[in-house]
């Protein structure tokens, strides 16, 4: 038995319904009674009880209740049946029915014996029948009960009836019915869970909360959507058949579920429209805590970034030891400002928002309104913070530049001294010249330098660290110092533009002093009173020694202010450019050609970096006051002056994957914050420029050192330092050979390298043959080695920077140790001969210069001499060997002695190689 809570639906017996044994037609009775319908069923007695049961208890359920309280009838066609099947029929019918049976209409059998069967017999058992039940001849007796516009045509009546669609629309309109009602508990359960939810206090709890909230509606009103949309497919299929014929009408069980439907569907509206007034308002609370929540974790984030920047707002705190440093910390400053603009403006945002809850609000407390408020005070703070670091770090700028103005003033001023010309100031009129010019200058120190040290302590007194106090003192005791040496000057030049009773004995300059290249200088004039009286005390040597030592210093400061200067600029390099490329939010702007190049675009500037950082420059430092011995600096650490040779081979690579991503936003976003007016490759240049600038430093220190302890150093330093920058530039044209199957290392040393104009000729058997043209050389480049000699093709290639740098493909090589030369070729002074193979092979080479022809073939001579030296004991080896006939077995141990012994025919005399060859035969 169903339970009453579960009544059954189609679904459940659909396939005792299909068998279609009985059915509610959707007809009426004259006073309204449904019709069902057994219609002829041949297997009828075969149906199982259960099965007769569970479809009239469903068929009795489906009209509405005040139909059903009619009462039922019932019309069973059994005309082309038998007796024993209709009373079957009969009975089970009697015997159960689960509603109210008004009346029971039997088309008896047709044929006439089962006609007087049924009429005999009916009359016989009527009373067990237990129900109202009419025996009907023909159709005409049904129609006199029953309308004919209620019967179907099977029973001769207009009623369209189809079982399959009637089965599919009670399917369709009760699994509506059950959507329905699962909707509608859902929403209240939904809502409920709604009503019970606890408001979290942390941003992403709430932010999850609201998401996860908001998702569950929009999925919900997308169910819902989806089943308001079934129902309007549904009422559409009940009113097909009014769609299809307008003159027809719907029959009273179709009307019935198409007011189900609706009614549906005004429940699921109504539940829709209620669920989005109360989400409106569950909303409304979940916004307003999740503002709350963001509000307190953007509070709670900005005193974390307030509470880091105060370590970097302390760094401001110092104002620098150089210029560099003060400009550099200013760049530093206007980027920090930058950002601190930004995290201003968030601040202002942050109160904005806070503001904007207060308003909007009753339910949001007082803890809000003293956050906003000690936000803006942190504001008001910072911002006067930020204007008093620059306002430091701006004076401290302007005291450098004033202090460069004085330190210029003597710079000039001493070039000036040293440059006024002896000879012209022993007369009168030179001297009266000098004195005019000397005077002259120092009016300039009045209009210019009238600056006083106490006006200093006294201006800058807020930015006065001991670094920069000591600065101020050099540059006046420098200042002080000039003053000096411009009186004595003036003394001495007044007394010789005095009428003179003597002749003056001048003082001859230094041959070298007159010659040198670099910054030229006079000696300085300084004739006292002794001179003027004939002593023969020279004062004048002890005031060039002084202005030479003005000029060690000069370049030192020179030297020092560059140094600090070049690791500023590889420091912005690294940080601004290198470190940006590992900086997570700036990988959508790095191109795909420079994805994991960082070690290409940079070389080993980082090394170089941290050399000069750490070691190099505090070691130049150190030597501030001994400028003479600087070159032992150099000396010290000219092994690891050796990693810019490792930098200038990157260098081609370098500039290739600039030159793919010079205008990519990267690049230009990075340049814009460094605010750099020049680009990155002019940057990645420096190193290159930083390792030829030491030795113009390093030639000018010469000439001011000349006979002073330090100048063998400078010599020595120097001569390094050229080296290097020879190696680099070898070690840039071999790099540059291509079609070399063979490894460069192996050839030993490059010793020379350079372009030549070369004839070839090849003995083949008894005849000579000129490659190419007789009278037409090739241009090959030749590079020396200690163990052989490469010919290579110059080819130019097009491009900018390193890429424009020549290329070599290789030609041929010969080996030091099979090779002759002869130094004066027929013909010309300028050629000379290399030859191999007993002259099988002959290459004459034409040079620019017999100077550099000499330079070749005394550099080749010098290799071929320390060869034959090497080989002159070949006696005393292969006496050695002799009696070890075994050793000689093995390949590589006969293709060695075949090597030297094709270098011993080519170097040895005649008799030698007689002698050599009977050794041999011995073997």
């Amino acid at each position: 038995m169903q339970k009453e809570s579960s009544p059954l639906v189609a679904a459940d017996i659909i396939t005792e319904l299909k068998r279609q044994f009985a059915f509610l037609s959707g007809g009426r009775g004259q006073d309204g009674s449904p019709i069902i319908i057994f219609p002829e069923f041949p297997s009828f007695c075969e149906i199982q009880d259960q099965e007769f049961r569970n479809v009239l208890t469903y068929l009795t359920s489906i009209p509405s209740l005040s139909a059903a309280g009619v009462g039922f009838i019932v019309v069973i066609d059994r005309r082309r049946d038998r007796w024993t099947c209709l009373k079957g029929t009969l009975l089970r019918i009697s015997g159960w029915f689960p509603a109210n049976l008004r009346l029971v209409l039997v088309l008896r059998p047709s044929a006439i014996l089962q006609r007087t069967l049924s009429e005999v017999f009916f009359k016989l058992h009527r009373d067990d029948f237990k129900v109202p039940v009419m025996m009907l001849s023909s159709l005409a007796d049904l129609h006199s009960y029953i309308e004919r516009s209620q019967l179907t045509q099977e029973l001769g009546g207009s009623q369209y009836y189809c079982h399959e669609t009637w089965i599919s629309h009670r399917t369709d309109l009760e699994s509506f019915a059950a959507l329905v009602k699962r909707m509608a508990e859902r929403l209240q359960v939904f809502g409920r869970e709604l009503a019970e939810t606890e408001l979290p206090s942390n941003l992403l709890t709430a932010s999850n909360l609201l998401t996860a909230q908001t998702s569950r509606k929009d999925r919900f009103k997308e169910e819902m959507a989806g089943a308001l949309s079934q129902g309007r497919k549904l009422l559409e299929h009940i009113r097909e058949p009014v769609r299809r014929d307008p003159d027809s009408s719907l029959n009273p069980d179709q009307l019935e579920n198409l007011a189900t439907v609706h009614r549906l569907l005004s429940q699921l509206n109504e539940s829709s429209t209620a669920f989005d007034e109360f989400w409106i308002q569950h909303q409304n609370k979940l916004d307003l805590c999740f503002k709350l929540c963001q509000f307190e974790h953007n509070f709670q984030q900005l005193q974390t970034e307030l509470e880091q920047t105060t370590p970097t707002m302390n760094a401001f705190s110092d104002v620098g030891i150089s210029p560099a440093q003060t400009e550099h910390l200013l760049q530093e400053l206007t980027n920090h400002e930058k950002k601190a603009c930004v995290m201003l403006d968030r601040v202002r945002s942050v109160i904005a928002e806070g503001q904007s809850l207060i308003d909007s609000s009753q339910n949001v407390d007082d803890s809000v309104a003293v956050k906003c408020s000690e936000l803006q005070r942190v504001r008001e703070n910072l911002t006067q913070r930020l204007k008093d670091k620059r306002t430091m770090l701006t004076q401290a700028m302007e005291l450098y530049k004033r202090l460069e103005m004085v330190c210029k003033w003597c710079d000039d001023g001493i070039y000036m001294l040293a440059s006024q010309p002896l000879d012209k100031c022993q007369s009168q009129e030179g001297a009266e010249s000098a004195l005019s010019e000397l005077e002259c200058y120092l009016e300039t120190a009045n209009e210019k330098q009238q600056w006083e040290i106490s006006t200093v302590w006294l201006e800058y007194e807020n930015i006065l660290n001991n670094e920069l106090r000591e600065k101020v003192k050099c540059a006046f005791e420098k200042k002080a110092s000039l003053q000096e040496m411009f009186e004595r000057r003036r003394v001495s030049l007044k007394k010789l533009a005095a009428k003179q009773t003597r002749p003056i004995q001048p003082v001859a300059p230094r041959p070298e002093s007159l010659s040198s290249p670099g910054i030229y200088l006079s000696i300085y004039l300084s004739v006292n009173s002794d001179q003027v009286d004939g002593s023969s005390r020279n004062p004048s040597v002890s005031e060039e020694e002084e202005t030479l030592a003005v000029l060690r210093r000069h370049v030192m400061n020179e030297l020092l202010e560059t140094e600090r200067a070049y690791v500023e600029e590889l420091m912005c390099v690294l940080q601004g450019y290198a470190a940006e490329i590992d900086n997570p939010s700036m990988t959508p702007l790095i191109p795909a050609a420079l994805q994991n190049k960082k070690d290409v675009l940079f070389g080993n500037m980082q090394e170089i970096y941290n050399f000069h950082k750490r070691i190099f420059l505090k070691e130049l430092e150190t030597y501030t006051d001994c400028p003479e011995l600087v070159g032992r600096c150099f000396l010290d650490w000219m092994g690891e002056l050796q990693i810019y040779e490792k930098y200038c081979h990157n260098k081609p690579r370098s500039e290739s994957l600039w030159r793919q991503c010079s205008d990519c936003a990267f690049f230009q976003e990075c340049q814009k914050k460094l605010e750099h007016k020049l680009g990155l490759d002019s940057y990645l240049l420096k190193p290159v420029q930083r390792i030829t600038k030491y030795q113009l430093l390093l030639k000018e220190m010469i000439k001011y050192s000349k006979g002073c302890e330090g100048s063998v150093e400078l010599q020595a330093a120097l001569s390094s330092i050229l080296g290097i920058l020879k190696a680099v530039n070898d070690s840039m044209h071999l790099i540059a050979i291509t079609g070399y199957e063979g490894n460069l290392g192996f050839l030993g040393r490059l010793l020379m390298q350079g372009s030549f104009s070369v004839w070839a000729e090849h003995k083949r058997g008894h005849v000579k043959v000129m490659e190419l043209a007789r009278f037409k050389p090739m241009q090959r480049h030749l590079f020396l080695h200690e163990k052989g000699l490469l010919f290579c093709k110059r080819r130019e290639e097009s491009g900018e920077g390193y890429e424009k740098a020549p290329s070599y493909s290789f030609k041929q090589e010969l080996s030091m140790a099979a090779i002759g030369i002869t130094e004066h070729a027929k013909g010309d002074s300028k050629k000379f001969e290399i030859w191999s193979r007993s002259r099988d092979e002959v290459y004459t080479v034409q040079v620019s210069t017999t100077e550099v022809k000499t330079i070749w073939v005394t550099e080749i001579q010098k290799l071929l001499t320390g060869q034959l030296e090497a080989c002159r004991g070949m006696d005393l080896v292969l006496h050695f060997l002799l009696p070890r006939t075994t050793f000689y077995e093995s390949n590589s141990t006969k293709a060695s002695v075949n090597y030297y012994r094709k270098f011993i025919q080519t170097h040895l005399s005649d008799s030698e190689n007689i002698k050599l060859m009977e050794i041999e035969n011995k073997i």
